[in-house]
């Protein structure tokens, strides 16, 4: 939702169904679309699953296995050359190029994620981490804390109901527990967005613009220059 707020026509892939999602969307594994796919999109976003990586699986669920698709998945985006974002809980082991959070915002949710971009111009304009205004409502070791925040995870302890879980992320298109809090912010996204489109951006070159930054070599194959003289998409 947030790259459609951003002016992006969004297609999405999951390997399960999502009725709900508001989009045109692919029933396909998220590698194997990235190498039948990828380099029909100006942007793709990904977003391996974040199990192997939580607070919650190192603690609670201490013990159970998850296949950690990171490396996979930055293998295939810097192979194809196509400009990418990787999305990850804190604890992922990806560069953060950008650390958002939902105060940056004015949402009722922390839920620091990092972004790891490969950008062609310029640097990411990191947004001022303010602090926070105070701790996610709920149990916690045996001690009730009341906050602004709502823990958009799990279920019990105090932790956001569905209906809280919509209005703290301002997502509405779905009511479905797993989704919202598998779900990141769409402002979050939509804020990637328009730093992409904005003029001299990361996201320039693909949209035609003068080239004022080096290209890396593996993506110099899916450029061309136009009778202008400009780098544009083969």
């Amino acid at each position: 939702m947030g790259y459609h707020r951003a002016g992006f026509e969004v297609v999405g892939v999951d390997i399960r169904p999502r009725p709900n999602y508001p989009f045109q969307f692919i029933l396909l594994d998220a590698l194997e679309a990235m190498r039948e796919l990828c380099q029909e999109f100006d942007l793709v976003h990904a977003s391996p699953p974040c199990q192997p990586h939580t607070a919650l699986t190192k603690g609670t669920n201490f013990g159970r296995q998850y296949i950690d698709l990171l490396p996979q998945m930055r293998e295939l985006c810097t192979w194809y050359g196509v400009p990418w974002v990787i999305e990850n809980v804190p604890g992922a082991g990806i560069r953060r190029d950008l650390t958002l959070c939902g105060e940056m915002f004015g949402l009722g949710v922390i839920r620091h994620r990092y972004f790891e971009i490969n950008w062609w111009g310029g640097e990411p304009e990191q947004p001022e981490h303010i602090a926070h205004r105070g701790p996610v409502r709920g149990w916690r070791h045996g001690v009730w804390r009341d906050g602004p925040y709502i823990a958009a995870y799990g279920r019990g302890g105090g932790k956001g109901t569905v209906a809280e879980m919509q209005d703290a992320m301002d997502i509405h298109w779905t009511d479905v527990h797993e989704e919202l809090t598998e779900a990141i912010p769409p402002a979050y996204t939509e804020y990637i967005g328009r730093q992409f489109q904005r003029p001299g951006g990361w996201g320039s070159v693909q949209r035609g613009e003068p080239d004022t930054e080096p290209i890396p070599e593996c993506i110099r194959p899916y450029l061309k220059h136009s009778p202008e003289g400009r780098l544009v998409s083969v």
